[in-house]
């Protein structure tokens, strides 16, 4: 019986492959081994059959396929006979070479045929079929196998892993392991983009100094990139540099002299904001000043101005029997003669309402209007209330691939959206990236309408769109402010409106739909939020504890995070059952049944729709339930509303548990019924805004446990974290220059 925490060795030679990722080398493999057969699965690229391998890892038990071997380093050994080479050309290692042709090679060259291949292409002319082009083409082939073979095998001295290497080795061939003794730190940069901190191992082993030019270079980018996760799309000139000093102990002046190259030859851009130096990666900006020029220019060139505008609202009053409010009005009025509107506001004060009327306007007078939002959710939730369809941005501007396999949009300048008018809801959330990518898709003389919440949360991603839009003054705004008299009814509504003023919530009603239990400890609120979910909503609401209720944290950590909160909640909602498969993956239980979230954008992972309709691509915070672990295939399914996605068993690390999440992850997305813990953690995570963003989360039923006073810190604590962006005066000062 096998240790399954013990590291293992095995060899043998590989009969078959039964599954294998060309994108990042996950492989499963059959390995034929002195004893037995064995399943072996792991990061093996390039690996074919009648090749021999030296394996180390550690097995796994599986209740339905019995042990499987994973693997954690492959080596491998070049076939060296003339059976093990034929298998091996016959399994189509090399492109264009088949069962027929490597019966061919092996008759004429034996045992030396792969040193042949590989080092002498002019003698294979001389078998039937192989002309000069293409005996050049095998060798550039096999030599290019083993390159690969060779980049992994150095780079796994440094504890570079194999879907590293591999992202290296695209990047620079044969060539790598000469390109990084040269400079180590080319692999913390793009397009490979692999940790600062395992580069600076890689360099100290090379003993380069720690003043070397390309740590300096690579280590003012690293904090660069790390601090766009920050949502940061530029840093101050200042900061950055004390940073980098601090960061790899040298002097500030060898980092100051440092950034002057990089601005110099272009790698980082300085611009001037507010009197203060700046520095951006290109890209990020790139994309601010791309949309500030963009927005501008659709100010300057509107669409055409609808007539008579307040007759037509008259008319839908009379066909509705409403009334709207005067900034209802003025929203209607501006989106429809400006051509340009931003319009915001909390719950309850009417935003659907006041789409609802700029739509029906619009295609009354024949134009084609798009909908689109950031998530599946949203998109879906945007559908029902317009009753028009909505798209999430990556289908709205159809996600593809470039040749280094990253996403790109096929629409683009040159390829733009055939619309009149574009709707674009939870505007929150949208990262300067993504907003770049739709004005880059805007065809000239479209109307543009952006709807958010501009007291909700910003972006996960770098950047301050709706902010930094709304604080520029250049661009038409209308805040709907006032409550409506059927959403006045809602506690939900006011005790929302009430926090974002810096107002205690009503927390004594019983008689609504926003309820508060006290309980003062940890365990207590724990209990609680799982009688909530399993017994007590259920049985009164008639709710279900996955399509209907949500719990959100306002941090992963600690016992009332949401990664301990789906553990328990795991256990009484999905609790282990013969009936149902289950897997670990790095220490996380998912089973069939468990509701479950992405957590980031995958834009390979294929689904298809019930009615055949098929596409790829899921993305951060699209929640669905697990409802299939197939572990001889090595793949899962997860449906995700009217769609079914296929996992590879190496991408399966992208899915978290979803009975309770983070309201960070939440945003987008609206439930029946949001039940949210309220006790001590970080001061970061104790705030306004957050408390604001996970109550609007709640349509019909919202439930806070723990402690009264909890709710008070987070009402009085109004910090907002300061994100450096640049859209605001690139705006600012575009228009400024346009009317000189």
């Amino acid at each position: 019986m096998q240790d399954n925490n013990s590291l293992y060795e095995l060899s043998g030679e590989v009969e078959q492959i039964v599954y294998r990722n060309d994108d990042n080398g996950y492989t499963v493999l059959e390995l034929s081994t002195a004893e037995d057969s064995v399943t072996a699965v792991g990061t093996m690229p390039f690996v074919n059959a009648g090749e021999e391998l030296r394996l180390i890892g550690k097995w796994k038990n599986h209740a339905s396929y019995g042990q499987q071997f994973s693997v954690e380093v492959c080596e491998r050994v070049v076939p060296s006979n003339a059976i093990s080479i034929l298998k091996y050309l016959s399994s189509g290692a090399i492109k264009g070479v088949g069962p027929a042709l490597a019966h061919r090679l092996v008759e004429a060259f034996g045992d030396s045929t792969l040193d042949v291949i590989e080092n002498e292409p002019e003698r294979l002319r001389q078998i039937k079929g192989i002309s000069e082009e293409k005996a050049k083409f095998m060798s550039n082939e096999l030599n290019r196998i083993f390159g690969l073979r060779e980049v992994m095998a150095q780079l796994g001295k440094y504890g570079i892993q194999p879907y590293e290497s591999i992202r290296i080795w695209k990047a620079f061939g044969n060539k790598a392991i000469e390109l990084i003794e040269d400079d180590p730190f080319i692999i913390c940069l793009p397009p490979v983009s692999i940790s600062f901190d395992k580069a600076d191992m890689i360099a100290q082993s090379f003993e380069k100094a720690a003043d070397n030019i390309g740590r300096l270079r690579a280590g003012i980018v690293h904090i660069l990139y790390h601090n766009m996760g920050n949502g940061h799309t530029c840093l101050p000139q200042d900061r950055l540099l004390s940073a980098a000093a601090d960061f790899l102990s040298v002097p500030y002046e060898s980092v100051e002299s440092t950034l002057d190259m990089l601005i110099n030859d272009g790698t980082l851009i300085k611009d001037t904001l507010s009197d203060k130096s700046f520095i951006f990666t290109t890209t990020l900006y790139e994309c601010e000043a791309y949309s500030a020029a963009r927005l501008l220019m659709l100010l300057k060139f509107p669409a055409f101005s609808v007539p008579n505008i307040a007759d037509e609202i008259k008319k839908i009053e009379k066909e509705r029997h409403i009334e709207y409010a005067d900034l209802q009005r003025k929203a209607i009025t501006e989106a429809l003669t400006k051509g340009t509107l931003i319009l915001t506001g909390g719950p309850g004060t009417g935003k659907t309402t006041t789409l609802n009327a700029i739509i029906k306007i619009l295609k009354k007078y024949g134009q084609k209007v798009f909908l689109a939002a950031p998530t599946g959710r949203a998109a879906q939730r945007m559908s029902e209330v317009t009753g028009c369809e909505a798209k999430t941005i990556h289908r709205l501007l159809e996600v593809a691939w470039d040749k280094e396999d990253k996403p790109v949009f096929k629409r683009n300048e040159k390829n733009m959206l055939n619309c009149d008018a574009l709707i674009l809801d939870e505007v929150s959330m949208v990262d300067s990236m993504i907003f770049d990518s739709v004005l880059r898709a805007l065809p000239m003389g479209c109307r543009l309408i952006l709807v958010g919440d501009s007291d909700q949360l910003p972006s996960v991603g770098a950047g301050n769109v709706l902010e930094d839009l709304i604080n520029s003054g250049i661009m038409p705004v209308v805040q709907l402010s006032e409550i409506f008299r059927q959403s006045v009814k809602s506690l939900i509504v006011t005790n929302a409106h009430s926090i974002i003023k810096g107002q205690l919530p009503d927390l004594t009603r019983h008689d609504n739909d926003f309820f508060f239990l006290q309980a003062y400890n940890s365990s207590a609120i724990s209990q609680t939020i799982l009688d909530l979910c399993y017994i007590r909503l259920p049985k009164t609401y008639g709710y279900s504890p996955i399509d209907n209720i949500q719990v959100l944290s306002p941090g992963r950590k600690g016992e009332l995070g949401a990664n301990e909160l789906n553990k328990k909640l795991q256990s009484v909602l999905n609790p282990p059952s013969p009936e149902k498969k289950e897997i670990v993956i790095n220490g996380l239980c998912l089973r069939e049944g468990d509701k479950v979230m992405q957590i980031k954008n995958n834009y390979n992972i294929i689904w298809s729709k019930d009615d055949g309709v098929s596409g790829e691509g899921v993305f951060n915070g699209d929640v669905g339930i697990l409802t299939e672990i197939n572990k001889g295939s090595q793949i899962i399914k997860v449906r995700f509303d009217d769609r079914t996605a296929v996992y590879a068993f190496e991408n399966v690390p992208d899915i978290d548990l979803a009975y309770a999440t983070t309201v960070h992850k939440s945003q987008g997305n609206e439930f029946d019924a949001v039940i949210i813990p309220m006790f001590h953690a970080p001061s970061q995570l104790l705030y306004r805004k957050l408390l604001y963003t996970a109550v609007t989360r709640a349509k019909k039923l919202l439930i806070l446990v723990g402690v009264p006073e909890i709710v008070r810190q987070m009402v009085s604590n109004n910090k907002h974290s300061k994100r450096y962006s640049a859209l605001k005066e690139f705006l600012i000062r575009g228009d400024k220059n346009a009317n000189l």
